[in-house]
């Protein structure tokens, strides 16, 4: 094959996957601006806020993981992870049974009159579910995070391919066009007896 040839093709190649990766990397921040505004914007409805610095509620116990938000709006996927797993979780645990809602529900199904059960169980269920929905919050914020570091190497990816793409251009340019890939060596006859 002619080396110029193979040069050209080879650039061809860069150059489609040039278009390729900066169309991903695109796609991969437009993911990442999705998910990060989605979860803001629903994260803000709730107004959600970090007990204030000093309060009781920063309980030795949970203050490592919440003073660095202490006052602050829950917006953000860390932060709802935070408030997930260091407040209410912590607060759930505290509770009889554990704040297991599956535990507090079976007992209050056991016993149907008991009036203080019920209400624990309707305060495990609120809860559970909203430190799962926070959770699902921080998920979501991760997977922005995913995307958006995707896409920085997706353009790094593009931009080094573009150089590469350039440099093989170049080298068609230069290159003879009788030259080979793998100049073959001229057969010497055989000289069969």
């Amino acid at each position: 094959m002619r080396r110029r040839v193979f040069d050209l093709l080879a650039s061809g190649i860069g150059a489609l996957l040039v278009v390729v990766l900066t169309v991903a990397g695109g796609l991969l921040l437009w993911g990442n601006n999705f998910a990060s505004n989605s979860v803001h914007d629903q994260l803000a409805k709730q107004q959600i806020f970090f007990p204030p610095k000093g309060s009781p509620a920063l309980t030795p116990e949970i203050a490592p993981y919440l003073s660095k938000y202490a006052g602050q709006q829950v917006l953000t996927g860390p932060q709802a992870e935070a408030y997930a797993d260091h407040f209410i979780a912590v607060h759930l645990s505290e509770m009889p049974y554990g704040g297991v809602y599956s535990k507090i529900s079976a007992a209050a199904i056991a016993d149907p009159k008991n009036t203080q059960l019920a209400d624990l169980k309707t305060t495990s269920f609120q809860g559970t579910t909203l430190r799962g929905l926070l959770l699902e919050a921080y998920a979501f914020g991760t997977f922005a995070t995913i995307a958006l570091w995707a896409a920085i190497a997706s353009f790094i990816g593009a931009f080094l391919m573009a150089i590469l793409t350039g440099l093989g251009l170049w080298h068609a340019r230069r290159t003879s066009p009788q030259a080979e890939i793998l100049p073959g060596k001229t057969a010497e006859p055989s000289t069969a007896s």
